[in-house]
């Protein structure tokens, strides 16, 4: 789960249930054994698109038939596939040649990663000649030595303007090289999203050039290909349902996913070191309760709705998996009632007994089924937000109500030490037990209105005071911020900004992706007017903000 900051509102006070059933001793013994298999290291922190995640999502199949959830992903199965565009990767068609001697890709030189794909075959080149309608290569040692003591210097921006210039003057494609011994720290850049570059741009190492360029003044037959293709990893959503022939349906959802060794760059170590992340209370915790609440439901005599269990994928990486259900839901969206998100569930307190429930301001019906329950067994802090940084917030943009049920963030979130031992087992199953009572009390062929929240505003690493109230669609992959929704009364609304639209600029700032748009709302305060240029549709637009 991503970082996240709520507002509490203290509800109530009250205590544990000191006797456990025997019913409730087993339903502590399954989630213990979920937990632990789900987080063990046999997993590898169960990456989306991975063999661990894959384990997962087949243990998660498996117990989803064992209680007997009809199938109900794509082409009757429990699976969802869908594909995440992880950033770029140089194809297989990829080469240069210098003299018939074939370089290796990505250790004697790479294409930019902005390149434009490209293909030249036998051409007579000299380094030291700058002709029009021929390539180029072009040695960037005299600009690294003038700015070795700027601060301000920008190797990607000298590039790109190295490169216009090239153009203008006739250049074809460009081989750029660096003969200094100052370290240009240039390297192909997997997430990438700038625009493509005018022309083919290719960098050849150092020692790649030294070992085949042996005279500027001299001529070399020069071949090669570019070809960059989208980096694809393949998820999978499990979907189960139980269909009571009901008008309305509640989605239980929690996703299963987590972060690997920590590869997207999304653990809180900083050391580089590669460690198992096991994600037992994210999100292990969540989909261990989803199992178990399947489970009760399923011997449960209410056919007052039907129910559909979400184990999404993803959701680390932006929430791919929940959003690819919206966009395609295998049950009519009209048809859901609200939806109910768990994540990070396992680490109730026991000094302060409290979890936070979200969503609470997404329809007024919560107020009055709430206060129904009566046997409340810990602490409630209510959040009126329907969105922030999990699942819920998906379902959120199509205006169903929802819940999210949280007990804290803690000293090993996002790190190695996210482990089963740490979880209450006791204080999960409590939990379980309250949101199955809440999904049983719900009135029947009730369908809740909807109200929008506040927004909630997700963390980076950037520092900024100011914010343009939208909310990023971090599934996007292509070139700058689509905006998911705009909230009301914000400077992106006020200046007519719509979901829909892709924030290509703010201010000078380029925004090619969510954290270069983070990185340039930092650069404004409060009272500061800019310019934000925008692609709605196959249009530019260009409006004014004042933060």
């Amino acid at each position: 789960m991503l970082r996240l900051f709520l507002v509490f509102l203290l509800l109530s006070n009250v205590t544990f249930a000191q006797k456990l059933s025997r019913s409730d001793k087993d339903l502590i013994k399954y989630l213990q054994a979920n937990v632990s298999f789900l987080a063990s290291d046999s997993l590898e922190g169960r990456r989306a698109g991975t063999n661990g995640e894959t384990l997962a999502a087949d243990f998660i199949s498996k117990k989803f038939k064992e209680i007997g959830l009809f199938p109900k992903g794509s082409s009757d199965s429990y699976f969802q596939p869908f594909a995440i565009i992880d950033g770029k990767k140089v194809g297989n068609l990829t080469f240069l040649s210098i003299n018939n001697k074939v370089l290796i890709p990505e250790k004697d030189f790479f294409p930019l990663s902005n390149s434009a794909n490209s293909t030249l075959i036998k051409s007579q080149i000299s380094p030291s000649l700058t002709e029009k309608n021929q390539p180029w290569f072009l040695d960037l040692s005299d600009d690294l030595e003038e700015n070795k003591t700027n601060p301000h210097f920008d190797i990607n921006n000298l590039i790109q303007s190295k490169i216009v210039k090239a153009k203008e003057k006739g250049a074809t494609s460009l081989i750029l090289y660096n003969s200094n011994g100052i370290d240009d720290k240039i390297k192909f850049d997997i997430k990438d999203r700038q625009d493509l570059t005018l022309i083919p741009v290719i960098y050849l190492n150092k020692s790649a050039f030294v070992d085949n360029i042996k005279d500027l003044n001299a001529s070399y037959d020069i071949s090669f290909s570019i070809e960059l293709q989208p980096n694809v990893r393949n998820s999978k959503n499990i979907i189960g349902f139980i269909d009571n022939s009901a008008p309305y349906t509640i989605v239980l959802g929690a996703h299963y996913d987590h972060l690997g060794y920590g590869e997207d760059g999304n653990s809180m170590i900083r050391t580089g070191e590669k460690s198992i992340h096991n994600g037992a209370d994210d999100n292990a915790s969540g989909t261990a309760a989803l199992i178990e609440l399947a489970f009760l439901l399923k011997k449960s005599k209410s056919k007052k709705y039907n129910y559909l269990f979400t184990a999404f994928s993803a959701e680390e990486l932006g929430l791919n998996g929940s959003k690819f259900f919206v966009e395609n839901p295998t049950i009519p969206l009209s048809s859901i009632n609200y939806m109910i998100n768990m994540d990070m569930v396992g680490r109730m307190n026991d000094s302060t007994k409290a979890i936070t429930v979200g969503g609470y301001g997404t329809s007024p019906s919560w107020s009055s089924l709430f206060n129904a329950i009566e046997n409340k067994s810990f602490t409630i802090k209510f959040d009126s937000s329907g969105t922030g940084p999990s699942d819920h917030t998906s379902f959120y943009r199509k205006d169903i109500p929802v819940l999210f049920f949280f007990t804290g963030l803690h000293t090993d979130y996002h790190k190695p030490s996210d482990d089963a031992d740490k979880i209450n087992y006791t204080g999960q199953l409590q939990i379980v037990k309250f949101i199955n009572q809440l999904v049983l009390f719900s009135k029947s062929n009730e369908k809740f209105i909807f109200t929008k929240t506040r927004e909630q505003q997700t963390s980076t690493s950037a520092k900024f005071s100011v914010s343009m109230g939208i909310m990023p669609d971090y599934t996007f992959s292509g070139n700058g911020v689509r905006v998911d929704g705009v909230s009301d009364n914000r400077p992106a609304k006020k200046a007519g900004i719509l979901a829909g639209d892709v924030v290509k600029q703010l201010g000078e700032y380029q925004t090619s992706s969510v954290e270069s748009y983070m990185q340039a709302l930092s650069k404004f305060k409060k009272g500061d007017v800019t310019k934000v240029l925008i692609i709605r549709g196959t249009k530019e637009f260009e409006f004014q903000v004042i933060f």
